[in-house]
């Protein structure tokens, strides 16, 4: 691999060392600015993230006043508590959605999952069950980067240096891929049973005693590219959880907050927008009780946790998202998405599918669209769509490493809430070029291989 002059010259250890990364000097709207003056549509908000766009002047105004008028630090584990952390919690949880009650605030989706397995822990303690540690979770699954979090990740090339750190309490059972796991002539249902049942058989195999719980993505985000469940999945995943007394904890740290119900759940990324780091963890008014009536506390915690700024940021956050109509307006801009993606992506000849919600979207390849057959994983096909859609101007995200079993090459279009009815089609026009330039010596690798045949 041949290192870039500026990445090795740096006193940055970047995570590409092979090209040099843009230099952003600002951002107007949904549009990122670059050193040179270019502009590049932020088609994917990083991860999903930044939501909002990247100006939102009421945000900044709002963290500077806090940093001017009050105090900016507390520490989690001091007697204070702070209006804007009660206020934040208040805002999530008034009206108990799911019977979810307290919340724990933390910075990186990473730390948020470290926490509710912790906390999922506890509450087995608490409940007289220190055996019931053992955690199952879904391959090709993402829940973060630390070494907890990646213990129950079932991204193989993120855990590729660090097995022999990885905790033997997890297991790991199939994802509700229906693209390329359901058979022919399987009904959804079917497909559903078949899942839960090896769910249910893991749960016997490692025995009902031991299983703490188990924790999935609702929508899984870069390994699967926006994979939603087939409708009823969950609710199979709950009545099995209730059977054996196992705790569901739901990540949606990439995907926003749903209804599903869990125990405990992870939250994140456009919590903060994009403009500070911050994330959480909601858990149901059972979970509280067991550590009230148990050592009365929480055995968890960081230093750097509690930033006030950041809760006065979201405040700042949900006012201008109730004030301009966003989550309703998200919606509607979802659909303009969606029909946009189908219409004019769906018939590309490499294209196998396209999937998602709201806005939150993911356009699959496939080598031979009928079969569903997947590029060799050298070929890294979606890379190159993201590098040619960057130069003409557009800003995706393509998968991130080996997930699994399963080459999954897919780009994320992931746009912020405020995107327009113009800007959704300037994303999908380079889109579809960035596409169509990226697929024609593949297609005509195909041309050539058909005619040799005749």
């Amino acid at each position: 691999m041949t290192i870039d002059e500026f990445v090795s010259s740096s006193h940055i250890l970047h995570r590409s060392f092979s090209e040099r990364p843009l230099k952003i000097v600002a951002g107007d709207g949904i549009k990122l600015i670059l050193e040179n003056g270019k502009t590049v549509i932020d088609a994917s908000c990083g991860p999903s993230v930044s939501c909002l766009g990247h100006s939102q002047p009421e945000i900044f105004d709002a963290i500077t006043a806090h940093l001017r008028n009050d105090i900016a630090y507390v520490y989690s584990s001091s007697p204070y508590t702070n209006g804007a952390t009660e206020a934040l919690a208040d805002m999530l949880l008034a009206y108990k959605p799911g019977d979810l009650s307290k919340a724990i605030f933390v910075n990186s989706g990473s730390e948020a999952t470290d926490a509710a397995l912790k906390l999922a822990v506890q509450y087995w303690h608490e409940r007289g069950q220190p055996r019931w540690t053992h955690f199952i979770a879904r391959k090709q699954s993402y829940h973060g980067n630390t070494i907890g979090a990646l213990c129950v990740c079932g991204h193989e090339s993120r855990r590729e240096f660090y097995h022999d750190f990885m905790s033997p309490n997890v297991s790991f059972v199939d994802p509700c891929y229906a693209y390329r796991m359901k058979d022919q002539d399987e009904s959804d249902e079917a497909f559903i049973q078949r899942l839960s049942r090896e769910f249910e058989d893991e749960i016997l195999r490692v025995g009902p005693d031991c299983v703490a719980g188990f924790i999935a993505e609702i929508v899984s985000g870069t390994t699967l590219g926006c994979l939603p469940a087939v409708p009823g999945y969950f609710k199979a995943i709950r009545e099995i959880c209730d059977r054996y007394d196992v705790l569901l904890i739901l990540d949606e740290i990439i995907c926003g907050m749903g209804k599903t119900g869990p125990d405990i759940q992870t939250i994140g990324k456009a919590l903060g927008a994009g403009f500070v780091p911050l994330s959480g963890v909601l858990l149901q008014e059972k979970i509280f009780q067991a550590l009230s009536s148990g050592s009365g506390g929480l055995a968890h915690g960081h230093t750097f946790q509690i930033f006030l700024f950041m809760e006065h940021l979201m405040l700042e956050e949900r006012k201008i998202i109730k004030r301009d109509n966003l989550i309703e307006r998200r919606e509607y801009m979802g659909q303009k998405l969606e029909a946009l993606l189908r219409e004019e992506i769906g018939p590309l000849s490499l294209v196998g599918d396209i999937r998602g919600r709201g806005l939150f979207w993911a356009v699959e390849f496939a080598l031979d669209k009928k079969a569903k057959t997947p590029f060799p994983g050298q070929v890294k096909f979606c890379s190159q769509v993201v590098k040619k859609s960057l130069k003409m101007g557009l800003n995706i995200l393509g998968n991130l490493g080996h997930p699994g079993k399963y080459q999954v090459d897919h780009i994320l279009v992931c746009p912020p809430y405020t995107v327009t009815d113009s800007e959704l089609g300037d994303i999908i026009s380079l889109l579809k070029i960035a596409i169509i330039e990226t697929s024609r010596p593949f297609l005509a690798k195909q041309s050539t291989t058909i005619e040799g045949r005749l």
